[in-house]
């Protein structure tokens, strides 16, 4: 699919989330919710390391947040998910069945990607909701964050 309008500023607000991880452990990756008139509903970095918690991803700490804001419980019909790498199998099954309506993310990740890279678990024609993909929305710049983070990581 095509970027749309607003799909960059989404991945630079994910960027910003993104960018409050640098200084930790945490690999520096951010995600955002939109609600489908494009506020934001909810932001979040990655906080495995911090949190002691396997399943803290940027996505699902954002897709928990906007649940509790966006009135209709559990279900984000409607809303966007914008990240700043490609969502890995967890993150793809939880926003599949968080029934969010479109996923904007910036780089791809080959190695453990799961919206078209390795796998492409979002559009699996045996589940019964696939959102719209954009994918590479401002990617050399959210590469590049992850770079600096794994150089820094390796001496």
């Amino acid at each position: 699919m095509k970027a749309k309008v607003g799909d960059e500023g989404a991945v630079r607000a994910a960027l910003g989330y993104a960018r409050r991880a640098i200084g930790t452990a945490d690999v520096p990756i951010g995600a955002v919710v939109l609600a489908p008139d494009g506020t934001r509903l909810a932001g979040a970095h990655n906080a495995r390391e911090a949190l002691g918690d396997p399943t803290a991803h940027a996505e699902v700490l954002a897709l928990r947040q906007a649940a509790r804001v966006h009135g209709d419980g559990w279900r984000l019909a409607g809303c966007t998910l914008a990240v700043t790498v490609e969502p890995c199998t967890m993150c793809a099954g939880a926003l599949v069945l968080a029934r969010v309506s479109r996923v904007v993310f910036g780089a791809w990740e080959p190695r453990t990607g799961a919206v078209g890279s390795l796998w492409d678990v979002v559009r699996d024609r045996r589940l019964n909701h696939r959102p719209e993909v954009v994918g590479g929305v401002l990617a050399a710049e959210c590469a590049a964050l992850l770079d600096d983070f794994f150089a820094g990581q390796r001496g």
